[in-house]
């Protein structure tokens, strides 16, 4: 068992306690709903925290050591609520489908969950196996702040084994970029070499991270993950959804929305492919597919429509006879009829880092993935046999 560690209580950067900081800054921040966690705080008498690694909405994230094998893992502490994350519930359905180790090298799992209780409320909490940094911190390290077409294949094929192990037990992440959640910042790279760990905990004793000392909590300074160059592992399953039959009901980021997620017709695991493809477009093209991102209402709707028919052609009337919202920018034939007008582009005018045959097939295996009709979208195993996925590498 290893012992806990004593972290310093001075020798750090005392911030100004007026200036919001770190989730301070998030718009309805609440500070009773979060937690204040401490470094070197333990929990479940197991689970010593390390150092901060990153906030949001509903959780902060930090780097913990558990002290039963001394071990580093990940810690999210959830905002208070007396409901259990879903993503417990889907890792624990993966675990009996999958063997855990195997789905593991592709989706991070949930290890343990158990709850906390705080000042104002109880909170959930989720330990992760630790990875490395989003994909999208990583492409601003790069050159020109994009994947390269040799880097971005890999990375897709990874996510898509990812996909293929959900979707077999009916499990369907929705999150992939931004909601569905195939989003980039739901894809991290995998840790190649965890002495990272041992060093971040050091960093954390010998330059402790600046922070602002408060009255009921501390809010401390978030520490960078270290660049490394493992395989990329899809993470964040809090939006999945274990689904044996259609779905309904509004899913996805504004800017990644599948058209029947936004027609309100019943949705599938396709929704993920569809994510998929605008995902591949975000990583290469340092730009989102489509620019009109406010869906709330229905002219927003409309550009947004508009938009997909500029770059995928009209969508068949087959497809919106499945809905009664669709006469609201269509009619009954099929025929365009909102005020909107439709762009003039086409995804080869929008393409602009290749050329030829690679072109060609790169706008292949988009328009495979951004089909208006789900069913004609490919599932994530016949994905991975695309000629340009596989590229020279096979």
């Amino acid at each position: 068992m290893a012992s806990t560690r004593q972290f310093p209580t001075s020798g750090f950067t005392v911030l100004d306690p007026s200036r919001d900081f770190e989730e301070e800054t998030l718009p309805g921040y609440v500070k009773e709903r979060y937690y204040p966690v401490r470094i070197g705080e333990v929990f479940r008498s197991r689970y010593q925290v390390v150092t901060k690694l990153g906030f949001g909405s509903s959780s902060t994230v930090w780097l913990c050591r558990d002290l039963s094998d001394g071990q580093f893992l990940v810690l999210k502490v959830h905002v208070r609520t007396m409901r259990q994350p879903s993503e417990v519930q889907i890792s624990d359905h993966l675990k009996t489908v999958h063997d855990a180790q195997s789905v593991g090298r592709y989706v991070r799992l949930v290890l343990d969950s158990f709850q906390v209780p705080g000042p104002h409320g109880v909170h959930p909490c989720i330990i992760y196996e630790p990875a490395g940094i989003d994909i999208r911190d990583y492409i601003h390290c790069l050159e020109g702040d994009a994947l390269t077409e040799e880097l971005l294949r890999p990375a897709l094929r990874f996510v898509l084994i990812a996909l293929n192990y959900l979707h077999q037990p009916q499990v369907i992440h929705t999150g992939l970029c931004f909601i569905s959640d195939v989003q980039p910042n739901n894809i991290l790279l995998g840790i190649d070499d965890e002495t990272v760990f041992a060093y971040m905990e050091e960093d954390e004793m010998t330059k402790p991270a600046p922070r602002k000392v408060l009255d009921d909590r501390t809010i401390y300074a978030t520490r960078a993950m270290p660049l490394t160059s493992g395989e990329p592992i899809l993470a964040d399953l809090g939006e999945a959804r274990l689904a044996e039959e259609k779905q309904t009901g509004l899913i996805m980021p504004d800017v990644y929305r599948a058209p029947e997620v936004m027609l309100g017709m019943d949705w599938d695991s396709k929704v993920d492919i569809w994510a998929i493809g605008q995902t591949a477009w975000t990583l290469f093209e340092q730009g989102h597919l489509f620019r009109s991102q406010n869906l709330d209402t229905q002219s927003g709707q409309a550009r947004r429509f508009a938009e997909m028919v500029s770059l995928l052609g009209p969508p068949p009337v087959e497809f919106l006879r499945r809905s009664k919202q669709s006469l609201h920018f269509w009619d009954e034939d099929g025929n365009w009829k909102s005020s909107e007008e439709i762009p003039q582009q086409s995804l080869e005018s929008r393409e602009s880092r290749l050329q030829g045959d690679n072109q060609r097939l790169f706008l292949e295996f988009l328009r495979k993935t951004l089909s208006w009709l789900p069913e004609e979208r490919p599932t994530a195993k016949q994905l991975l046999l695309d000629e340009w996925l596989r590229g020279d590498d096979y």
